[in-house]
């Protein structure tokens, strides 16, 4: 097999024909660096403990309790080797922008690529996977599985996405919460552009019931640096409404709403125990999954 080519371009990946093909690349090229998966063990629980005997594994071995008691005790653990994970992928009307700065690529098709990758990257070690799409409502639902057919479902689906409806983060993360009865890893992949209380009350949820989050926040450049010049027409993709302005005028104030944001959404995953990763458009997917992954791992 060819050698994988490191750190693609989004829009290199936009020109190969399948999402399949797109994924497989992308997580190649960014295992490639890894030694390990850094999801591996987000399936093994502690049970209980048990009297030490020999011929046990004396890493599993608590020395806190034996300076406590006295005693040897193991650690008994449950490797849950199906993990349960579920992807997220907000299909809203603003997920469906794309500036030039990431060659048109909208962010909708680069969380499809994340989500594909996602996919590809938890089915590689044998675990289960599902898919929503959602806006004001839940779209698609595939339930998580680790069929390796269930893999080209995921693909499929991700290669028909349209933005074209408002947002409505609350409800339908809500009904999903309450919907997903087995404790797992849900994966949100979103511009998060709505009310952030409602936001963070529907993954508060999700905590509520056990669930490990993690947020992948899709934003453009544009989005964050506004470096338009000329006057221009604004329009609103989920609410129609358009705005003509001197961007000059409204830069200094625009800047400081969008850093606030950013930052409410930040402080408020990390108070709820929330997993908070900022994914920019225009930078390589496998090149972001290994920044990332490699944090994680090494805080696990």
């Amino acid at each position: 097999m060819a050698e994988v080519p490191r750190f693609l371009d989004p829009m290199t990946l936009s020109r190969i024909s399948s999402m399949e093909m797109r994924a497989r690349i992308v997580v190649e090229g960014f295992v490639s660096g890894l030694h390990k998966s850094p999801f591996r063990g987000f399936g093994v629980e502690f049970v209980e403990y048990r009297q030490y005997t020999p011929g046990d594994d004396i890493r599993h071995v608590d020395w806190k309790a034996v300076g406590r008691s006295d005693r040897y005790y193991v650690k008994e653990y449950e490797d849950e080797t199906n993990l349960q994970c579920v992807l997220l992928l907000d299909r809203s009307a603003s997920m469906g922008y794309g500036s030039d700065r990431s060659g048109g690529l909208s962010k909708l098709e680069y969380g499809s690529y994340l989500a594909a990758s996602l996919a590809h990257l938890i089915m590689r070690q044998g675990d289960g996977v599902g898919l929503v799409t959602f806006d004001r409502v839940v779209h698609d639902y595939l339930p998580p599985s680790s069929r390796k057919t269930h893999l080209h479902a995921i693909h499929s689906v991700l290669e028909d996405l349209d933005a074209a409806e408002g947002t409505d983060l609350g409800k339908p993360l809500h009904e999903l919460a309450e919907s997903t009865p087995r404790r797992g890893l849900v994966i949100l992949i979103s511009d998060l552009i709505d009310d952030v209380e409602q936001t963070m009350n529907a993954l508060m949820h999700f905590r509520f019931k056990g669930h490990e989050v993690l947020v992948f926040h899709i934003v453009d450049q544009e989005e964050l640096t506004f470096p338009f010049t000329d006057t221009a027409r604004f329009d609103d993709p989920e609410t129609g409404e358009r705005i003509t302005v001197t961007p000059s005028a409204i830069r200094g104030e625009y800047l400081e709403t969008v850093q606030a944001f950013m930052e409410s959404i930040r402080t408020g995953c990390a108070k709820i125990q929330v997993d908070y990763e900022r994914m920019e458009t225009e930078r390589p997917l496998d090149f972001a999954l290994f920044s990332y992954l490699s944090r994680r791992m090494v805080k696990r």
